[in-house]
């Protein structure tokens, strides 16, 4: 789950985007800099443009204290071919002081964020942030865009090669962050480059270490939340389906007024299906307990249905234009990352298109999807058995808790901290008291703060 439109849409359908606002702590500013320090600060444009391959697009006004730039920085379209073409990847950067640790922040996906997004641990050090957007996604993408070289093992070298070359002006600590899919990029960067940065902290992160088995994630949907609450959840899902004719036609409605299509899932009924098997697990994710009062009951209006549950699933991103935006994350999930499909016994007799789960229902046949079931299983033995300088933070009520990263007798100076009550949008913030002070003190201790 960047943070505009189509950003917004990843968050609530496809575990997209997590808008790290920062807890708002902020480290007292550093003494006075030196005449030197005052010359280079000054000349940082001068300094960034003279990077090899890094380009700065444009400079916007940021909060005080913070210059805001728009960059783009060149990458091979295949890291192992150097020679076989190259693209323009898209990032940002909030510079504070080459003196204060930098952040390097992704989404996962593209570049949404403006100039007054910080993520909270560049909030926490009072630090330096860059952002990311990823190869295929927005405008970083190389033409042709071959999807043979859209792998983890890339996205990880493209993070690697803009590291090295920034660190030649920001020679202080580095620290990686991301949440949702862009904790599993921060995770995955550092299996491939754990000494690129000193430490990470990655937020509501899936671990799927067997794509063949999503037990976990019933068994978690079956506890989560009060048995209250799980009743009303199945029920409204029932009803949904109950009364499926009238809600497609009003999506249907909304479609054609807004030139939308479905060409990619097939039809309104088949993204109304799915949307309504993905309910709980939106639920959960972006709801949650405070918001239970608030399911309707079978005896509420059509009207109430129909907008409880486009509020919940947002219909609008099963239209093909937000697939289309998306499907290089489709792509991955179904080469390497896994995707989940939930049990629906409650729903027996009310379904129509088996299979609609599957990650291949927003994939054209035309492009191939080769799962490599060892790219995550490698993920997970190098977090347990060599990862260290992680903070892993989850949500109590998310669902992605249900296949967390689990640390291991070679895991050093990581914790795995669940805050309480909390779902996919997490923070340190919201972590019980003395979870977050060592969650905190940890992270300045890597920063060197």
């Amino acid at each position: 789950m960047g943070r505009g439109g189509r950003g917004v849409a990843a968050l609530l359908l496809f575990s997209a985007v997590l808008g790290l606002v920062g807890s708002g702590v902020a480290v007292p500013a550093r003494a006075e800099a030196s005449a030197t320090d005052a010359a280079a600060e000054a000349d940082i444009r001068a300094r960034i443009e003279g990077i090899p391959g890094m380009r700065v697009v444009g400079e916007k006004p940021a909060a005080p204290g913070i210059r805001y730039f728009e960059l783009t920085y060149r990458q091979p379209n295949d890291h192992r071919h150097p020679e076989r073409g190259s693209f323009e990847q898209r990032l940002s950067l909030q510079h504070r002081s080459t003196q204060r640790p930098m952040v390097l922040y992704t989404s996962g996906y593209d570049l949404g964020a403006g100039p007054n997004f910080r993520s909270e641990p560049a909030t926490l050090l009072d630090g330096n942030q860059i952002y990311t957007e990823q190869r295929y996604f927005g405008t970083s993408s190389p033409d042709p865009a071959d999807l043979a070289n859209l792998n983890i093992q890339q996205a990880a070298a493209d993070h690697h090669r803009l590291i090295e070359a920034l660190k030649s002006i920001y020679r202080g600590s580095w620290i990686s962050t991301g949440g949702s899919k862009g904790g599993m990029t921060t995770v995955y960067h550092r299996r491939f480059y754990p000494n690129d940065v000193d430490g990470s902290v990655v937020y509501s992160a899936p671990n799927n270490t067997d794509d063949r088995d999503d037990t976990a994630y019933d068994e978690f949907l079956a506890r989560v939340g009060t048995p209250e609450c799980r009743a009303a959840l199945q029920a409204v899902q029932r009803e949904a389906l109950v009364r499926r004719d009238e809600m497609g036609a009003r999506y249907a409605q909304w479609a054609k007024e807004k030139g939308q299509t479905f060409e990619t899932l097939g039809s309104v009924d088949k993204a109304f299906e799915l949307a309504v098997l993905r309910l709980p697990t939106m639920f959960w994710m972006y709801a949650g307990e405070q918001k239970c009062a608030d399911v309707p009951t079978p005896a509420a209006s059509s009207d109430e249905l129909y907008a409880w549950v486009d509020g919940i699933t947002r219909l609008a991103v099963y239209t093909d234009s937000s697939v289309e935006f998306f499907r290089p994350y489709f792509y991955q999930l179904g080469t390497q990352l896994g995707y989940i499909q939930v049990a629906t016994p409650h729903l027996d007799g009310l379904l129509r298109y088996p299979g609609i789960q599957e990650v291949r229902s927003y994939v054209p046949r035309d492009i191939a999807l080769r799962f490599e079931p060892e790219a995550m299983r490698d993920i997970d033995r190098w977090v347990r058995l060599r990862g260290s300088e992680i903070l892993f933070v989850y949500g109590e009520n998310d669902p992605v808790r249900a296949e967390p990263f689990r640390l291991g007798p070679g895991s050093r100076d990581a914790r795995v901290l669940v805050a309480p009550h909390a779902g996919h949008s997490v923070s340190i913030g919201a972590l019980a008291p003395g979870d977050a002070a060592r969650a905190s003190a940890a992270l300045r201790r890597w920063a060197g703060v």
